[in-house]
């Protein structure tokens, strides 16, 4: 399966491309569309929506996760990634690709079993799962990879939050970890 994560904003979008085979995650391609500050909104919705098109249509991509609204203490600033978050979900369903959303906290969690996690520990977490320790990685294409991981995550069944209402969730951390001992990167 071939997941495109998205990370929305109007200056910064950003996107990356995994691979899910047999258990396994590896990375096709992650970056950034960027937009010019002073451009109009439109020029900028414009270029994200024509920027996703192209990635989906390169890179085919079987199912589109992205990151869901937040509410910030800032109106305008919610709006604006509305309006990014609206010709992203335009763009993969213009190309006929299932979408998912998740929370940002949701994401943290399955990332780094911390919801209030910072962006560099996402950052961290995402570069040390994929194996890319030595990649300088932007922060908005690690957070779009962090989706893409969250979401082929949920199609493991390994989120506690996703577990099947016939099977307990963990009780704790270390009872998942020790039912999921796949998921443990032992240092060398």
């Amino acid at each position: 399966m071939t997941i495109l994560g998205v990370d929305p904003g109007t200056i910064f979008t950003g996107f990356g491309v995994i691979q899910v085979k047999n258990g396994n995650c590896s990375v096709i391609v992650c970056d950034v569309l960027k937009n010019v500050r002073n451009s109009s909104m439109p020029e900028r919705l414009s270029q994200i929506y024509l920027g996703l098109c192209d990635i989906i249509k390169k890179y085919n991509p079987d199912e589109f996760a992205m990151e869901s609204s937040f509410y910030g203490k800032n109106p305008q600033s919610a709006l604006k990634i509305g309006y990014a978050r609206g010709v992203s979900i335009l763009a993969a369903i213009a190309n006929n690709i299932p979408i998912v959303e998740y929370s940002p906290r949701e994401i943290k969690k399955a990332i780094t079993g911390n919801g209030s996690a910072s962006k560099q520990q996402v950052r961290f977490m995402v570069k040390k799962q994929l194996g890319l320790q030595k990649l300088a990685l932007n922060l908005d294409a690690s957070d779009a990879l962090a989706v893409a991981l969250c979401h082929s995550f949920r199609n493991k069944g390994l989120l506690a939050s996703q577990y099947k209402s016939n099977k307990k969730a963990p009780k704790s951390w270390s009872t998942f970890v020790k039912e999921h001992p796949e998921l443990v990167i032992k240092r060398k």
